[in-house]
């Protein structure tokens, strides 16, 4: 987690998510940073609205979260932060007390991990990644920065997840597959071979619906 105060960017449905865990785990939370700060009310389940993501520079002490659902929001708002003069030292962990990591596998900085995940060995996790309740991590995967892994997501033995891709709710992966760089997978789908680059693809067994311009 982080010894320092912790600001949450974005006010979404993930943000309210990740301060649950964080206040179950006695951190202190700052806050909310949000551009749509002045539609927003001034509380969100208890936690202050303070601003705009690049207010952010007034909280030089603050160790930071961003809880952007989409990987490729999350994407845009840590290049941003970065352009402000934010380095990843900044960017807390935030790993719910329920998931199993037995063999400490590596987690990145700005990861979320929810309730009830599974990682059994040798596998990595990079930066920025969100990881809903109920997904299984198995040996040797490998997951890159800005990747969204839905609630029950099952990963076979050896799978690789590309930057910024997104795996619906409950689908399962093939041992030994590559999902690529920013593609999409629909909910419950069954993927039986690689998914390029940017495609999007759904269904049991799943199959190329059309890639993402």
């Amino acid at each position: 987690m982080t010894r320092h105060p912790l600001l949450l960017i974005a006010a979404g449905g993930l943000a309210r998510e990740v301060l649950a865990v964080v206040r179950e785990s006695g951190h202190e939370v700052l806050g909310f940073l949000d551009d749509r700060h002045e539609e927003l009310p001034s509380t969100i389940s208890g936690a202050r609205v303070l601003g705009g993501v690049d207010d952010v520079t007034l909280y030089p002490r603050a160790s930071l979260l961003v809880c952007v659902g989409s990987g490729l929001g999350r994407d845009r708002v840590v290049a941003r932060l970065s352009a402000l003069g934010i380095e990843s030292d900044r960017f807390a962990t935030v790993i719910d007390p329920s998931v199993r990591n037995p063999a400490g596998c590596p987690i990145g900085a700005g990861s979320i991990l929810l309730a009830g995940v599974v990682i059994t060995t040798d596998a990595v996790i990079g930066e920025h990644v969100v990881v809903m309740p109920h997904v299984t991590i198995t040996h040797d995967c490998r997951i890159g920065d800005f990747a969204t892994l839905a609630a029950g997501v099952a990963l076979g033995g050896g799978v690789r997840v590309g930057r910024g891709a997104f795996l619906g709710m409950n689908c399962s992966i093939r041992q030994g597959l590559t999902i690529g760089i920013g593609a999409t997978v629909g909910m419950g789908a069954v993927v039986l071979s690689d998914v390029h680059p940017a495609e999007t693809w759904a269904g049991i067994p799943a199959r190329r619906l059309g890639v993402t311009e």
